[in-house]
């Protein structure tokens, strides 16, 4: 670990993670956390060694100019921290990096020493996959966790993944037999328009991060640009027949799935998202009350690896 500026003080801390390559699809989880470092003005205080974990053959390095000198930027991961104000402030340490080449375990075991270090009270790694869903409907987003206690406390799926994993399944375990409380989130991007950005399936992720941890973030210009993305995505759509029919038949399979699903429930969750965003304050720092429970489940279909 090469610490940049030392280990601060934090407030109730949650780790929210999201990790480039294999558990990214459009980018949707990496971007993501890139908007809360944004939004938030997150200050980068530590970075893991990229020699460490990296193979500079798949995920290259970068040259760039500062001021007319020549400079390389390394494939690693950073870890930042941003305040969420209000009048019950906490902190979030935000980590992004890309999925590492090699030395899985250690990744997970340095990240994890940080978070007992910080004081880190719960994990949320984010991630998306290609699914089969149609772009015209909201973005399926599954809360997957393997601890049972956890899944019942906060209304998430236990998860009964068996297969191939990538990082995210990786630090999730690790998280488990270290004893720290962690969650998946995970969004469905259309198999069909895979390629990134998807502002959509990054908007989904946040209003369900929002719901878990029962806190309000800055949307920016996400939802413009999730309405100009699906407006792109239908034009294309028209101009080939065949995509628009297949098209059609997920929405048709996605509606006659969910129509036993629609109930006051799910109502009433968009209806506390849209009270919290009329209340009066700074972005982000405006606390709505306690929903009783933490978070809540959207889209209820089996979660992802994880």
């Amino acid at each position: 670990m090469i610490e940049l500026e030392g280990v601060p003080e934090l407030i109730d801390p949650v780790m929210v993670a999201a990790f480039e390559g294999w558990n990214d699809a459009g980018d949707a989880a990496s971007t993501a956390v890139a908007h809360l470092e944004r939004e938030w003005k997150g200050e980068v205080f530590a970075a893991l060694d990229a020699e460490d974990y990296y193979d500079f053959q798949v995920n290259r390095p970068t040259v760039f100019m500062d001021g007319g000198v020549r400079k390389i930027t390394w494939p690693t991961t950073r870890l930042s921290v941003v305040r969420v104000g209000g009048d019950k402030p906490r902190d979030l340490v935000l980590v992004r990096g890309i999925e590492p080449s090699m030395r899985w375990r250690s990744f997970c075991n340095e990240l994890l020493g940080f978070a007992h270090e910080l004081g880190v009270e719960l994990v949320v790694i984010l991630g998306a996959l290609l699914g089969d869903t149609p772009h015209t409907r909201p973005v399926p987003v599954s809360g997957v966790t393997s601890d049972p206690d956890l899944a019942r406390r906060m209304d998430l799926e236990e998860t009964k993944y068996e297969g191939p994993t990538g990082i995210v399944g990786v630090l999730q375990e690790a998280c488990t037999h270290a004893g720290v409380p962690a969650v998946s989130l995970w969004a469905a991007v259309p198999h069909y328009v895979s390629q990134p950005p998807n502002p959509k399936a990054t908007l989904a992720l946040l209003n369900r991060l929002e719901d878990l941890l029962d806190l309000r973030i800055p949307q920016g210009e996400l939802p413009e640009d999730a309405r100009a993305w699906q407006v792109g995505v239908d034009q294309l759509a028209a101009e080939d027949s065949e995509v628009a029919e297949y098209v059609q038949t997920l929405e048709e399979a996605r509606d006659t799935a969910e129509l036993p699903e629609a109930s006051g429930e799910a109502i009433a969750r968009e209806f506390e998202r849209y009270l919290r965003r009329r209340d009066v304050g700074p972005p982000g720092g405006k606390q709505r009350p306690p929903a009783g429970g933490g978070g809540s489940r959207e889209d209820d279909e089996d979660g992802p690896e994880d």
